[in-house]
């Protein structure tokens, strides 16, 4: 039997294949490709020369059965636009099929932008929820931004740059003052990351540009409800007396407290 590998490839920065993952695409008689234009430039970057597949989300069933077959004839690769294969885009329905026909299917681990955001919240979380893109409809974003509400760790999603805006607006009604890091093309020239509330990233973003993952604080992580803004003064007005200012006021207060920066800056100015 042969093998299907699944192969993580760069979410921005072409620099960032990873030399198994180049090996192997380079090995391959055939890359199935989410969208063949995008892969291509990567094969060309790397100078590997396969057939290439299409496989997205409006590809027919029988069509992807048509593609596993190709596995009869030796081992071949998917890969999405970017990043790890399998989240939020069509490649599950490939590795069913490789499975149900006895083949092995070995991942390639690579770039994720889901955990490449994560890793520079500076958060402390031992769990996440990503929910992938939000629904279209804001009835619908709020009822399931309701529903993760309370979840202990970061809920993270995906957004496009004509729906961004809507979508912090939900969140801003949902989460209020909740903190939240915002990435925008990740790894790629004009990459940014933005860090605050909702309506702080409304205000910042006012003509957005370019692929958007969100990471909201979890509510394990946010701000003890029960702490008074007198009661955490008074923990600024220790940490003052101890010699510390500024950024590091700050940051010893959020540390101290759980409350979010948001809410804690505006009290040591006072």
């Amino acid at each position: 039997m042969s093998t299907l590998f699944v192969v993580a490839t760069p979410i921005g920065n072409l620099g960032d294949i990873t030399v198994r993952a180049a090996e192997t695409l380079k090995h391959v008689s055939t890359v199935v490709a989410e969208d063949t234009r995008v892969t291509r430039k990567l094969l060309n970057h790397i100078d590997a020369h396969p057939r290439l597949e299409s496989l997205h989300e409006h590809t027919n069933p029988e069509r992807v059965v048509e593609i596993a077959q190709l596995l009869e004839s030796g081992d071949i690769a998917y890969v999405t636009d970017a990043g790890t294969p399998g989240i939020s885009d069509p490649g599950s329905r490939l590795v069913e099929a490789a499975v149900q026909a006895g083949h092995t299917v070995e991942p390639l681990p690579g770039a994720s932008a889901v955990t490449t955001a994560l890793s520079i919240t500076g958060w402390s979380f031992d769990r996440f929820l990503f929910v992938g893109f939000l629904p279209r409809k804001s009835g619908e974003r709020i009822d399931l931004l309701n529903s993760v509400a309370d979840e202990p760790g970061p809920v993270v999603f995906y957004e496009s740059p004509n729906r961004v805006r809507k979508s912090l607006e939900d969140v801003h009604w949902v989460f209020a003052e909740r903190d939240l890091v915002v990435c925008r093309e990740l790894t790629k020239k004009f990459e940014e990351t933005f860090r605050g509330t909702a309506n702080d990233a409304l205000a910042h973003f006012t003509n957005p540009k370019g692929e958007f993952v969100v990471a909201i604080q979890g509510s394990g992580s946010s701000y003890v409800k029960t702490l008074s803004d007198d009661e955490i003064t008074t923990v600024i007005d220790e940490a003052r007396s101890n010699g510390l200012n500024g950024r590091s006021l700050v940051d010893a207060v959020v540390e101290s407290t759980g409350a979010p920066k948001s809410r804690v800056y505006p009290l040591t100015l006072k």
